[in-house]
């Protein structure tokens, strides 16, 4: 891999502020590194305890899964509020803003897509950018409310922080491409990104998603409904992916790339999340 240039989050904006409740729990961003460390503990539990990922010996010692972009980013925490002694983190979201047009930026997805083609277009059309990942909540409290209040908060960063663009990599379980065959043909077909934005994984890490046999016989309804809750959410905003998926050998999963304008998201479903 190339030289990493990590860059630091924005600072010409002020820090978004928010906080979304529900009887059981608040989401907002994490205000200080103990919250921080609660957020990579459960990422640890819900990644290695329970998907069976493979941990850098660094992160099986203490427990807690941390890489470099940690410090440099945002973390959108839901936190449990039924027993406030606890301060439990229940959920998380990763995110990494960057403006385009005013640095050289390096993100988490840059380990296996080459992104250069879709920040060039960014540059031009809307500067502010967000990288999406890291995301997952304890599966106690995993349920559409959960979720939309973590679209809501991600959605108040977005608008405050002025971005057009929100992308990050998301996977399908497991690493026998000929289980999601059909899935990944689906998504190159009709989801595919527009030129002008399409990101391409790597070409030493590159799986063709094209496929011949696609089943025509499924209907859009029925596509999505197959696909994991979280690309799922991402295609009913609007989302396209990029050309190829990446076998993830750590996490055994299938990772392919999102690319969500702000611009696809409809209005009446952020009138949703305004109302949720």
């Amino acid at each position: 891999m190339a030289d990493v240039h990590i860059i630091p989050n924005d600072t010409d904006i002020n820090q978004p502020d928010f906080c979304f409740y529900n009887e059981n729990c608040q989401v907002r961003l994490a205000r200080s590194h103990d919250e921080i460390i609660k957020a990579q503990e459960l990422r640890y539990h819900v990644f290695y305890e329970i998907m069976n990922a493979k941990p850098s010996a660094e992160n099986a010692r203490l427990k807690r899964d941390i890489d470099g972009f940690d410090d440099i980013c945002d973390h959108l925490l839901v936190i449990d509020t039924s027993n406030p002694d606890l301060h439990r983190v229940v959920g998380n979201y990763r995110l990494l803003c960057a403006d385009v047009t005013k640095q050289a930026n390096y993100f988490y997805s840059h380990q296996e897509y080459n992104l250069e083609n879709m920040l060039k277009r960014a540059a031009v059309d809307c500067t502010r950018i967000l990288e999406l990942g890291r995301s997952c909540v304890h599966p106690d409290f995993r349920s559409s409310s959960i979720l939309q209040m973590l679209w809501r908060g991600i959605v108040a960063y977005a608008v405050q922080k002025q971005v057009g663009l929100m992308f990050g990599c998301a996977s399908f379980s497991g690493t026998d491409i000929s289980v999601i065959k059909n899935d990944l043909a689906y998504l190159h077909h009709y989801r595919l990104a527009p030129d002008a934005w399409r990101a391409t994984a790597r070409d030493e890490l590159y799986v063709d998603m094209h496929s011949d046999d696609i089943d025509k016989t499924l209907s859009d309804q029925d596509m999505l409904a197959k696909m994991p809750p979280l690309i799922k959410g991402y295609l009913r905003l609007g989302a396209w992916v990029g050309d190829g998926a990446v076998i993830d050998q750590a996490f055994s999963t299938t990772d392919i790339l999102i690319i969500l304008p702000v611009s696809n998201i409809s209005k009446r479903y952020l009138d949703f999340l305004g109302r949720a």
